[in-house]
């Protein structure tokens, strides 16, 4: 039996098509702009891998600092542009979140949580490889590709 299992609206999370949108709109917008090799995460809403791509010549670190900015909007519910912010006013306190996320929290823009129409969130999408807010601009390009939201800033 091959049928695919019902996604209840309550349980729904992003799913591998449209991550797979995502990432590729996301390495085309950065193309076009001429931007450094990138790399793109998307997380599910609890924070697990559905895609994950890494440009040719996209340095060492990047899948690990993409996952980290995902990660870290889903963790705190808010996008991480929220939390360089907010590492900024109060730099102890995002210094311990991050400790007791064993170090998976960068809290730097181009994370974005990633929501449908209706607001339900649906994980969360980390771009690496340019600058900060080029980062986050692909990320919104790519999920606008998917007809998603997203939320770079605060949460809820």
């Amino acid at each position: 039996m091959n049928a695919q299992p019902a996604i209840s609206a309550a349980r729904r999370s992003v799913t591998l098509t449209e991550a797979s949108t995502i990432v590729d709109a996301v390495l085309a917008e950065a193309r076009s702009a001429g931007l450094p090799p990138l790399t793109v995460a998307v997380l599910d809403a609890a924070g697990h891998y559905v895609a994950l791509k890494r440009e040719d010549g996209s340095s060492l670190l990047r899948p690990e600092i993409a996952m980290g900015k995902a990660f870290g909007a889903l963790a705190m519910g808010m996008g991480s542009r929220a939390l360089a912010d907010r590492a900024a006013t109060h730099p102890a306190f995002i210094a311990s979140v991050t400790a007791l996320a064993e170090g998976r929290l960068v809290p730097v823009p181009g994370g974005v949580l990633l929501r449908d129409n209706q607001g339900t969130l649906l994980g969360g999408v980390g771009v690496s490889g340019a600058l900060p807010d080029q980062d986050e601009a692909c990320a919104l390009a790519g999920i606008e590709a998917a007809g998603l939201i997203g939320q770079p800033g605060g949460g809820h």
